[in-house]
């Protein structure tokens, strides 16, 4: 039997009243139904990382296992001003060798219409660069004040199908990238 694949959903915000965070929920609870699938939400507003140093030297232990554990990663992020979260960077940077070959995914999350679409786009070189494997497709939260209600629960059924697409092409990639990581040399 097949070890199930870990995939974790990492908040990348630590704004005050973010409705970046009934998303993540969502995600997590969407890929919780998936058989063979483990996942847990990382809170970037929860990690113990260090300002005063760059890169690596704010390596968080717990951070790291979660990153070397993992299998694929869904980063849940909202656009501020055109662009992603200066801490979900800083976070992100706190590993390397942990994320080469591994699968991600964007969820983008905005109050205005393009559903955090120019933050992804600069995400995702960034994203490249430390080594991750970006799947073909995003899920798009557009105006996302409307689309949960007060108990954090989703009103509109339509983004089910997208999630579902979403997540189809990252478990894929996940299983995928997996077997050849552990099966495969670099030469």
């Amino acid at each position: 039997m097949e070890r199930a694949l870990f995939i974790p959903v990492m908040l990348g915000t630590v704004r005050q009243g973010r409705m970046s965070l009934p998303v993540a929920r969502l995600m997590v609870a969407e890929l919780s139904r998936r058989p063979g699938i483990e996942t847990e939400l990382i809170d970037v507003a929860r990690l113990p990382l260090r300002v005063d140093d760059a890169g690596e030297a704010t390596k968080d232990p717990t951070f790291s296992a979660q990153m070397s554990r993992a299998d694929a990663l869904v980063v849940v992020s909202p656009e501020y001003n055109h662009g992603y979260s200066g801490l979900l960077k800083h976070v992100l940077d706190s590993c390397l060798k942990e994320y080469v070959h591994k699968a991600v995914g964007v969820v983008g999350v905005s109050a205005g219409p393009f559903g955090g679409a120019r933050g992804i786009q600069d995400l995702l070189p960034v994203l490249r660069e430390l080594g991750l494997v970006t799947v073909f497709w995003d899920v798009n939260f557009s105006a996302v004040h409307g689309v949960f209600d007060e108990a954090g629960a989703l009103r509109d059924p339509a983004y089910l199908p997208r999630i579902d697409k979403f997540l189809k092409e990252l478990v894929w990639m996940a299983r995928t990238l997996r077997h050849g990581r552990e099966h495969i040399a670099l030469e």
